[in-house]
């Protein structure tokens, strides 16, 4: 799970994130093969595949082409693990966990907690948009489940089998604080000037974050789940943002 993850201030030098993301993992699976540990499970991300979809969903078929320093270099980690001679006791996992979330969260769910939080209108009504998300609860699940069964070795997507709106976090946000959600459906052409112009004066909202909470992007689970003999994942999505928000 060690690594360098995203930057949202764009401040990181991109070798920062090889140092790190691929360096590190190599000193790390050393450590494994000289070990007698007989699994390798190694966190990585939907975002070494795309940053944007392509179709309706994103699964393990899509071949990988980050835009991103850290996309980029988690792929490279990806590879270099993939290209290994492992001994017949040993098994590798990698495993793409779309957005995590959970108590103690950090994050753009937190700045729309803050937002929601403060009575102030959601202005990004008019996107309609659907996300997937992974609650902790899920990942936990996947995490036992790879330690203490029999899995096949591979690479995993991982996400909840329920995708989100943003609307919707609003309204969930809005329903915990007991009050009524705020939705503004704004001119989407008004909204991504201001995203511009964030980008440059240091604005609540700039184009990257825009993209965070407003595009689509639908993971797959299938293969995982069908990896681990389970029709659903334990925590449903709304229950598990729900757990989330509750710890705001």
């Amino acid at each position: 799970m060690a690594g360098k993850a995203h930057d949202v201030k764009n401040t990181t030098d991109e070798a920062a994130y090889f140092e790190i993301n691929v360096e590190l993992t190599k000193q790390i699976f050393e450590y494994f093969i000289q070990s007698n540990t007989s699994k390798f499970i190694f966190f990585s991300s939907v975002k070494a595949v795309a940053d944007e979809l392509n179709g309706n969903h994103l699964d393990e078929s899509e071949i990988p082409n980050p835009k991103t320093p850290y996309g980029k270099s988690k792929l490279a980690a990806e590879n270099f693990l993939c290209s290994q001679e492992l001994p017949k006791s040993k098994k590798l996992y990698i495993l793409r966990p779309c957005m995590i979330h959970g108590p103690g969260n950090k994050g753009n769910l937190n700045l729309l907690y803050k937002q929601v939080a403060s009575g102030i209108p959601w202005p990004l009504g008019s996107y309609d948009n659907e996300r997937s998300f992974t609650s902790i609860d899920n990942l936990a699940f996947v995490i036992n489940s790879l330690l203490e069964k029999d899995i096949k070795p591979g690479i995993y997507q991982i996400a909840d089998d329920e995708v989100l709106s943003t609307n919707r976090l609003i309204e969930l946000i809005a329903k915990s604080k007991g009050r009524k959600a705020h939705i503004w459906n704004i001119n989407k052409k008004i909204i991504y000037s201001l995203a511009k112009l964030g980008d440059t004066i240091h604005l609540p909202i700039n184009t990257e974050r825009l993209k965070k909470l407003t595009d689509s992007y639908v993971v797959s689970n299938e293969k995982l789940k069908k990896a681990l003999r389970i029709d659903k994942m334990p925590m449903q999505a709304e229950q598990g943002i729900t757990k989330t928000i509750s710890s705001f």
